[in-house]
């Protein structure tokens, strides 16, 4: 039997912060244990009308500073399945890779915006997910204020990527506290 993870990291990238208005057009999660070990990972696109993206990034500040993240959007979800495909992956996902005995923890950078779009968009996930999550940049705000410690990162805008430096950036944080503690 296959090791079942405890924890699903995950990212999404949107075409902005409202989810009543935005959309999501790609996701990525990683399914680890405490140790932070991957146990399994999957990305998606999620697909919508070409005209309808477009007019979303082309009023968003941020993708006229990443063009070429705009592009490969607008790329990946003129081939990518419906939200509601997206969604069945995304449980399948979890019934293969989680633990089923217990809800599951999201994971991730500012955690609650993405969740915010999976409530809006994907219910039956939103249901599997337990109402604690972890959210990694609580701990980059108590690090820097006080400790002056910071997390470089890579910064690449697609959601596999920031998903891997999310759980990155925590062992970074976990690492300095069992540093501290045998000083």
């Amino acid at each position: 039997m296959s090791k079942k993870a405890t924890i699903l990291w995950l990212d999404m990238e949107m075409t902005g912060l409202d989810p009543a208005r935005d959309l999501a057009l790609e996701v990525a999660v990683v399914a680890t244990d405490w140790d932070f070990t991957e146990i399994a990972s999957l990305e998606s696109g999620i697909g919508y009308p070409v005209e309808q993206v477009q007019a979303l990034l082309d009023a968003n500040d941020f993708y006229r500073k990443y063009p070429a993240n705009k592009k490969a959007l607008l790329e990946l979800t003129a081939t990518s399945p419906a939200p509601a495909v997206v969604e069945r992956q995304l449980l399948a996902f979890i019934a293969e890779h989680c633990d089923s005995s217990q809800p599951v923890l999201l994971a991730g950078n500012s955690i609650h915006q993405d969740r915010r779009f999976i409530r809006a968009a994907m219910p039956l996930l939103d249901q599997k997910l337990h109402y604690r999550m972890l959210d990694v940049s609580a701990w980059k705000l108590v690090f820097e204020a006080k400790f002056g410690r910071k997390y470089q990162k890579q910064e690449s805008h697609r959601a596999l990527d920031d998903v891997r430096e999310s759980i990155a950036e925590l062992q970074f944080y976990l690492l300095d506290i069992m540093v501290r503690d045998e000083q």
